[in-house]
């Protein structure tokens, strides 16, 4: 479908909406009732429509493009997101939570996170990246022992790549370094170069963080 034609009709759904209820009404008067509940049923499924799922399905052209200010106005555009169909829901709060990650407003951000855990993650993976986001966000916040557990959790539920595999384990290798656990420390080290990542600025914190590893006692 053309991109302009497809926001037209997300953009519209309820003008679109309220002129097919008039169609079907005329339809039925002037025709025949049989036929004005075509109409009738798309109007439905347009109301239907913009209030379960709203701007959301734009929103992946959006990020896939870089455009992250264009997501954000249409994350804007959602009103009632109470009203999102609860899997359009949790993107929905993810999505939020990553637009605060970026401003460091953390707190807005793990607010977002559990909203989006509560909605019921349902992708694979993606249940486990918000808990590594949340540990994360702990980290930052000093509270090391609620990090700790919420990236091990993410670990434990799985986690989408290999990247965010050897980034979970780092935390944990941090953590377990400011505890003075050096041989936790060590294994979840030797976790992380394990996983291979690809990512360059994973990649970069390993070797980084080899520097420390190679002067730890034990």
């Amino acid at each position: 479908m053309n991109i302009k034609l497809r926001h037209f009709l997300v953009f519209n759904r309820l003008i679109l909406a309220v002129a097919l209820i008039g169609l079907g009404f005329l339809l039925g008067f002037k025709a025949s009732w049989w036929i004005a509940w075509i109409p009738f049923l798309v109007a439905i499924l347009m109301v239907v429509a913009h209030f379960m799922i709203g701007p959301m399905s734009l929103i992946q052209g959006y990020v896939e493009s870089g455009d992250l200010e264009g997501a954000e106005k249409l994350l804007a555009k959602v009103k009632f997101p109470n009203l999102l169909y609860k899997p359009v829901r949790s993107s929905y709060h993810m999505l939020q939570a990553n637009m605060h990650s970026m401003t460091d407003d953390l707190d807005k951000a793990e607010a977002s996170l559990r909203k989006s855990l509560d909605a019921g993650i349902t992708e694979k993976g993606f249940e486990g990246t918000a808990y590594l986001q949340l540990g994360a966000i702990a980290q930052k916040k000093g509270k090391t022992k609620e990090a700790y557990e919420h990236i091990r959790k993410a670990l434990a539920l799985g986690l989408p790549d290999k990247d965010n595999e050897a980034s979970a384990y780092l935390q944990l290798c941090s953590i377990c370094m400011q505890r003075r656990d050096f041989r936790a420390s060590k294994q979840y080290f030797a976790k992380a170069k394990a996983c291979k990542p690809t990512n360059v600025q994973v990649a970069d914190q390993i070797k980084e963080m080899q520097k420390y590893i190679a002067r730890m006692p034990g």
